[in-house]
């Protein structure tokens, strides 16, 4: 059995930018520990499998330590194939994935865009080890069910943001984000994730769920430009709606093919 594969780089103009992931096609769901192997063989964060449902698609994503419910830029890699590769005649979509629904959409300007429900992280206490992990000064923290966020004073100290991942692993949350107001975009961010086998998440479109609301209050606006400043970096583009948050940024196709099983 041949399946057809793309791997591409999300939230990204250029090849070895942004975040990798595989988006595979499939006719029929192959047994879960089979698109387990795949994405074990495939070694990267993210393979994402589609499969089309009457007039709208299914979406389910898996990471070499298992399946999950939600992976933004792996969304967006799926919307970027869908919607510019396979389905160009469609100018929008919904990808049902386990847990829920999300709506994708291409812009005119090259990009894609996924639209989620946002997932404010409250004010909350330091975590005991926290501060210790980051080694960098905290001004704020806030926590949803996922991640905690450490709001730093400057895009430096994100920058600049080692963290002990031993001490990570300690912490209650799967992910912890370090935020911080931009010198030339509206705000950025670095995510951290060792529990995830992610020690540093290249672009994590998910956290933005959280930060886009965050920011959106604190700046008064409701649409930002955003930098994750990992090592290969990512740039989105974000607005919140309502209770509704849109990720849009482009996507780089490093290969195209098919896998056999």
């Amino acid at each position: 059995m041949k399946l057809p594969m793309f791997h591409l780089d999300a939230f990204t103009g250029t090849v070895f930018g942004g975040n990798p992931a595989v988006v595979i096609c499939v006719e029929e769901w192959l047994p879960d520990a089979l698109l387990a192997a795949i994405a074990v063989e495939h070694n990267i964060s993210t393979t994402a499998f589609l499969r089309k449902d009457g007039d709208a698609y299914e979406i389910r994503y898996f990471m070499p330590i298992g399946e999950l419910s939600l992976v933004g830029h792996a969304s967006l890699a799926a919307a970027h194939v869908l919607l510019r590769l396979l389905r160009p005649d469609l100018a929008s979509t919904t990808l049902r994935r386990r847990g829920g629904a999300l709506h994708v959409s291409k812009l005119d300007n090259g990009s894609s865009a996924i639209t989620l429900p946002a997932s404010p992280a409250q004010p909350c206490s330091a975590p005991a080890g926290l501060r210790a992990a980051l080694g960098v000064p905290i001004a704020e923290v806030r926590a949803n069910d996922a991640q905690y966020f450490a709001v730093l004073d400057s895009q430096s100290a994100v920058a600049r943001t080692t963290p002990d991942m031993d001490a990570l692993m300690q912490l209650d949350r799967d992910g912890v984000i370090v935020t911080a107001p931009g010198d030339d975009c509206d705000f950025v961010s670095r995510a951290f994730a060792p529990k995830e086998g992610l020690p540093e998440d290249p672009v994590c479109g998910s956290a933005h769920l959280a930060l886009v609301p965050y920011w959106s209050e604190r700046l008064v606006r409701t649409e930002h430009r955003a930098l994750q400043l990992s090592p290969r970096g990512g740039e989105l583009h974000c607005a919140l709606t309502g209770g509704e948050v849109r990720l849009a940024g482009r996507c780089a196709l490093y290969m195209e093919g098919a896998i056999t099983i």
